[in-house]
This record gives structure tokens, sequence and C-alpha cells, in this order.
């Protein structure tokens, strides 16, 4: 894992490489907001929907996840901390968002990406990262809903 401190909603650096444990962090290409339009062809590309309800799927089944041995939980896109603050408020997400809006961590490890309306988005993809070495990967991730779900098969399979 690459050691690239990145700003969290809850005003920290998290350098994902220094965890200890099992850290886990499923990625997404941007939250929209109420009542702002999504870029122009949205719903066209491919997994671009669907970055609310697998925010609220890893909200719903955070408890299990922890029981299931998830030390550290977060989100990550390459949206600014403030606009990921807004949306982890709104979602009263019990773990923060984290903000790879310079794109290092995306450079760094190569992680997929898609470009729309002058933006760089992540594709949507799980890591499991055990010690700060990344053990497992989901890719692609489909229906984002699904996503904490499959996360929980694997991990109960595991354990």
């Amino acid at each position: 894992m690459a050691s690239v401190p990145l700003p969290s909603t809850k005003g920290e650096l998290v350098d994902l490489s220094s965890l200890r444990r099992r850290v886990v962090v499923y990625a997404y290409p941007r939250t929209g907001r109420p009542g702002v339009e999504n870029p122009d062809g949205w719903d066209m590309i491919p997994g671009a929907r669907g970055c609310t309800p697998q925010s609220c799927s890893f909200r719903d089944h955070f408890a299990e996840l922890t029981a299931l041995g998830v030390d550290h939980l977060f989100g990550l896109s390459t949206q600014d901390p403030e606009y990921q603050r807004e949306a982890a408020e709104r979602l009263h997400l019990p773990f923060s968002i984290l903000s790879d809006d310079q794109l290092n961590l995306t450079r760094a490890m190569n992680l997929p990406t898609f470009e729309t309306a002058g933006m760089t988005l992540l594709k949507r993809f799980t890591l499991v990262i055990d010690d700060g070495v990344v053990k497992h990967v989901f890719y692609p991730v489909f229906p984002p809903d699904r996503s904490a779900a499959d996360l929980i098969d694997w991990l109960s399979k595991k354990t």
C-alpha cells in the first residue's frame, strides 16, 4: 500500500499504509447533492450511479463489519473534503470519507479512473488492507448497494 496521507471528513490526515489491523476502503466516483444536477450524461456512464446507496449500505452494515474484524472503514473519492463532509453529515456516516482530490493515491497505486465533465473520478472498488498490505480487491463492484453485503459474505468465509 502506498504511503499517501489523505484528508478525511473528520479533519485529520489518514495514511492507510500506517494503520494497523484490518482496514476496508470502498471507492466510488462521486456523491451528488440534493437539488444539484449531475454532470451531463452521468446516467449513461456504466457504474456511475449508486454512490449514495453504496455509502448507505456501508453505514447500515457498520456494526456487522466491525463484528467481523474491520477495525477501520473509509469511503474514498476524488471530491474535495468539504464536499465530502456535506455528504457524510447528510447520510449520517459513522466513518470518515477520504479525499484523493489531488490524485496522489490514485497515481501512486494506479487506481482505476474515468473522466467526465473535466473531472477524474475513481471507478468503484473495495480494498481489504491488513497492516498496510492490500490483501483483497473487489473490482468491479456491481450493484453498488450490494457492496457491503458482498464484503460481509467474503469476511464471513474468512473467519
